[in-house]
């Protein structure tokens, strides 16, 4: 373990608020940071039972513990304060512990204290990213930094070697088998459309089961278990449990146990179609270059609506017309909690264009610098 009485490069302070999607990314980039850049990483979480179920290994009763050379810490009351790194990373305005903030500013030179934002493709966000707040009592300022699409932004995650594994998977037939066999189960029936399911609780589950069971094209659907699980229970009418299996007219429905980060990945990339939800998954599904539908995180009074067609203008902008409708109209619909029959098959017929939509996407997106690269430009303009 690094020595924790040496001051770290980056602390990265995580709060759990949704599950797993905000200790998803905080692990991803910490992991990312060591892994890629060499850095002495700190990563504070306040929930570490959520935090094992993305890494079984975690030990949630350690208050400090090595994994994968990031040195973990259980953010906890009363918190201990520790001399800060050079780099201070609050993430989604998680409000790090007073006592740290008293100590950052007792530094010399003064650690860099950045907030990492939600992801948005909104366009209000280019003109927020990177600006400084002073603290009203403390010599200190706190840098707002935005993930998003554009080069005025903050970037994406994704790990260097991210694509290059991404196509030795797609080659290696025995990987395959490997991903089949942990989640328990066989290759899916030939000539099924595959599809992945991970979402927020949703009345449209049951409605878009109900069509895939009357589809023209056998569909085989994979659904690791997560929040959706009662309304999945509610269309089979009895309790599930990972690794059982409900058919019904052309629908094959598998229950998946849990799925660490790499083996979700690993999903994403078998899939023709991904139901992604919030930030991590939403972001990795655009890495692995196939068709997706997003549920993004509700927000009171609608108001994750607008975030919502703000990312379908940047998506839908070189689709055809008719694609880009078929987008649009589905993806509303799986978020407002209704879909018909119309929704789902002008959706499923427009998949080709969407399969090839989604390659070039990613390729786009590749070329740009990704969120770590972008994170250590920023922190390192202002040591």
């Amino acid at each position: 373990m690094p020595n924790s009485v040496t001051r770290p490069d980056w602390d990265i302070f995580c709060k759990v608020i949704d599950n797993f999607g905000d200790v998803g990314v905080c692990w991803r980039l910490a992991r990312q940071l060591t892994s890629d850049w060499q850095l002495h990483v700190r990563l504070w979480v306040d929930d570490m039972e959520t935090f094992r179920a993305l890494l079984p290994e975690a030990d949630p009763v350690l208050s400090i513990q090595e994994l994968h050379g990031v040195e973990v810490r259980r953010w906890e009351a009363p918190f201990v304060a520790s001399p800060p790194a050079a780099v201070v990373l609050e993430t989604f305005a998680c409000r790090i512990p007073d006592a740290f903030i008293a100590a950052m500013a007792q530094q010399s030179p003064r650690p860099v204290w950045i907030n990492l934002d939600y992801l948005s493709a909104e366009a209000w966000v280019a003109g927020c990213h990177a600006l400084p707040s002073p603290h009203p009592r403390l010599p200190l300022k706190k840098f707002f930094f935005f993930p998003g699409f554009t080069r005025d932004t903050g970037g994406l995650l994704r790990e260097h070697d991210l694509l290059a594994r991404r196509q030795q998977f797609a080659a290696s037939p025995d990987q395959h088998t490997a991903f089949w066999r942990q989640a328990g189960g066989g290759p899916p029936p030939a000539g099924s459309l595959l599809v992945s399911l991970f979402a927020y609780e949703n009345p449209a589950i049951g409605e878009l089961l109900r069509l895939w069971q009357d589809a023209q094209t056998p569909v085989c659907c994979l659904a690791p278990l997560s929040r959706p699980l009662k309304a999945i229970e509610n269309y089979a009418g009895h309790p599930l449990r990972a690794g059982d299996v409900v058919r019904r007219g052309v629908l094959e429905l598998r229950l998946l146990p849990f799925l660490e980060q790499s083996a979700y990945d690993h999903l994403l990339w078998l899939c023709d179609v991904n139901f992604v939800r919030g930030e991590d998954s939403f972001v990795r599904a655009q890495w692995a270059a196939r068709s997706m539908v997003w549920h993004i995180y509700p927000q009171h009074e609608s108001a994750h609506l607008a975030k919502l067609d703000a990312f379908l203008d940047l998506y839908c902008t070189d689709l055809p017309a008719v694609s880009a409708t078929a987008v649009r109209e589905f993806w509303q619909a799986w978020n407002v909690g209704h879909v018909d029959g119309a929704h789902w098959q002008n959706f499923a017929l427009c998949l080709p264009t969407l399969r090839e939509h989604a390659r070039r996407w990613q390729k786009a997106l590749a070329r740009e610098d990704d969120l770590s690269t972008r994170l250590l430009r920023f922190a390192r303009s202002r040591l």
